[in-house]
């Protein structure tokens, strides 16, 4: 993927996301990108900083966290008054990683930034919510609350600090309240074992709510279902909490939102549906209900939870000032209905996905497989042109040019950096080169320290034998391995091999 300015949010968690910053760093320069590092500080800062990143007219915007600071990135740029969007790219450093699992991203920094380097740029839909308003269930309070309405006013928030988009879903219920309580600081200590905790602590009190779901406006009276409900999951995208395919039909370029509705029903039919849940990773038909809609609205009490791609939302943000009092001074918010709009904005965003990646989330192959295969041909070919070239002059070399050749590479393996691989891919946006992330180790003080060595047409790549190989052999090297390298390094830890062997 061919991008020169990148901006980096990180969501430090405690530090723990900063320990392999200068590894991902190392990698990212040696693709040739320029880098700057935007740290979040305070809460809702990420989406600030993605914002501003976008505005100041980056190429590529990071999320270095969970699926949370993801979402504030997606919104950040969504909300950004930029016309030309940046690709909205992660390195995993969250609990659960939902979108990594999605596309295949590796949850270790340093393979995720080279995966990261080894990408295409698709366009995916967005998930928008937005709230219509507040109702009674009782029609003359409704008609009080009407009559003493004022003109519709403004969400007291500025609408670019509020989260209005979801990449991976929405949900209404358990879930939501799960997440609402999850204590973070334990959720940073001993990861989703916190959100467990909070499970348990949130099941007694959890009990069946009204839902009614519509197509479009819900006046409309165009209703999909009505009736009692556990959980709503509202998806863009299939796997919801890492384990399980709530919604196993969606797509992320279809326009479409795919709905899942746990149904209430006795404690049999309860149990029946978690057993599905494990075994079979998706709903049970007898104890779900699926549709699917550009633009849906949903009703349901104001006191069941909400949550974008695992964070938990508050009511408050979303509704007017008038709405807000209505809420606070309501006697009972199980009385007191929410209709949430929920709209598929298609094609909205530009995301790194991994050339790796099956394509099963997306409809069309926007003809990304051909060209990873042309590339990759692109790439054999190219190494085995050089191996070819170096191959034939070989045997007109002497006896004595071999034997010099051999102790060159001896002194080289003796002499030369030691480089212990970590992963290696090839960077399409330039042809016949690859980047090996790895570590070196100072011989003076013993310290491990991160490089990320460049290897091109213009490297001498041998193997201890002092006979060629091609440069996509690389790939095969597992982590671990071990290759000696020779050339000048760089401050930010980048290596540009002049021969390597292995």
């Amino acid at each position: 993927m061919k991008r020169k300015q990148a901006s980096l949010v990180i969501n430090p968690r405690t530090g723990q996301n900063l320990a392999q910053i200068t590894d991902v760093l190392a990698v990212f320069a040696a693709a040739g990108w320029s880098t700057d590092l935007a740290l979040k500080v305070f809460g809702g800062h990420s989406m600030a900083l993605a914002q501003k990143a976008t505005e100041d007219g980056q190429d590529l915007v990071i999320a270095y966290g969970g699926d949370g600071t993801l979402n504030q990135v997606v919104n950040g740029v969504m909300h950004a008054n930029k016309k030309q969007q940046p690709v909205v790219g992660l390195v995993p450093g969250g609990t659960a990683n939902v979108w990594a699992s999605e596309i295949g991203v590796p949850t270790e920094p340093v393979k995720a930034a080279l995966a990261l380097v080894d990408s295409d740029v698709r366009k995916v839909d967005v998930g928008h919510i937005g709230v219509s308003g507040l109702t009674f269930a009782d029609p003359a309070q409704n008609e009080q609350l009407q009559s003493g309405k004022k003109s519709r006013q403004a969400p007291v928030k500025d609408a670019a600090k509020v989260r209005q988009h979801f990449l991976l879903m929405a949900g209404l219920g358990f879930d939501a309240a799960v997440m609402e309580r999850v204590s973070q600081p334990l959720k940073y200590r001993v990861g989703a074992l916190a959100v467990g905790v909070s499970s348990l602590k949130e099941l007694p009190a959890h009990h069946p709510f009204p839902v009614e779901i519509c197509t479009g406006d819900i006046e409309g009276n165009d209703i999909l279902w009505k009736g009692e409900a556990l959980q709503v999951v509202i998806g863009n995208t299939r796997l919801y909490a890492d384990i399980v395919e709530m919604t196993p039909d969606a797509r992320m370029d279809d326009g479409i939102l795919d709905v899942c509705v746990i149904t209430a029903g006795n404690p049999l039919s309860t149990m029946q549906q978690v057993f599905s849940l494990l075994l079979h990773r998706h709903p049970d038909n007898l104890t779900s209900e699926s549709f699917r809609g550009a633009h849906l609205t949903l009703r349901v009490p104001a006191s069941v939870a909400l949550q974008l791609d695992g964070s938990a939302m508050k009511l408050k943000d979303y509704l007017s000032k008038s709405d807000q009092q209505t809420l606070a001074h309501a006697a009972n918010s199980e009385q007191l209905m929410v209709t949430y709009q929920f709209d598929a904005i298609p094609h909205a965003l530009q995301m790194a996905i991994p050339r790796t990646y099956s394509g099963d989330l997306f409809e069309k192959s926007d003809n990304a497989e051909d060209e990873q295969k042309e590339s990759a041909s692109d790439q054999q070919n190219q190494g085995a042109e050089q191996t070819a070239a170096q191959q034939e002059q070989q045997p007109e070399r002497s006896q004595q040019e071999r034997k010099e050749d051999l102790e060159h590479i001896k002194t080289l393996v003796a002499q030369g950096r030691s480089v212990t691989v970590v992963g290696v891919k090839p960077n399409p946006a330039e042809k016949g080169m690859y980047i090996v992330a790895g570590t070196i180790t100072k011989q003076s003080t013993g310290e491990i320290r991160p490089v990320a060595v460049r290897v091109d047409a213009h490297t001498v790549a041998q193997k201890k034998t002092g006979e060629p190989f091609a440069l996509e052999e690389l790939c095969s090297l597992r982590t671990g391995a071990t290759i000696v390298v020779a050339g000048d390094k760089s401050k930010r830890g980048v290596i540009e091999a002049t021969q390597i062997v292995i």
